[in-house]
């Protein structure tokens, strides 16, 4: 029997992992720029791929219970973060932690890195 296992990033904490955007890498004339030059920009931009739980805080309801207690043990709870899936981050790259995992190159940040987000949203049409 072969068992496979796929591998899936788990974030913690605050942190968001962004997939660079891809057309920081040229000049808007459509030359390709060297790495150096590229590495010097203190913002980059990027799409958010992941958001961890949020900011740690103590669950203000957890009291040492009974071991036969039904309810959530929880001792922590969790703030959630603004940045959700798709949004476009503007962020310091300085505080950002470059990673590749199977073969795609992300960055991981503290969600006070980000500067600024983009998100689409849908308008309502008022005549339909």
């Amino acid at each position: 029997m072969d068992i496979k296992t796929k591998r899936r990033i788990v974030l913690v904490g605050d942190k968001v992992l962004i997939t660079p955007d891809k057309n920081q890498e040229k000049t808007e004339h459509g030359l390709y720029l060297p790495p150096g030059v590229k590495d010097k920009e203190r913002v980059q931009g990027g799409i958010v791929v992941q958001a961890g739980p949020g900011y740690a805080i103590a669950n203000p309801n957890f009291i040492d219970q009974e071991p036969w207690s039904t309810s959530p043990r929880e001792p922590v709870k969790y703030i959630p973060l603004q940045a959700e899936p798709g949004d476009y981050a503007l962020f310091l790259r300085d505080q950002a932690v470059e990673i590749e995992f199977e073969g795609d190159k992300y960055f991981i940040i503290a969600h006070s890195s980000i500067l600024m987000l983009i998100r689409d949203t849908e308008i309502l049409d008022p005549t339909l």
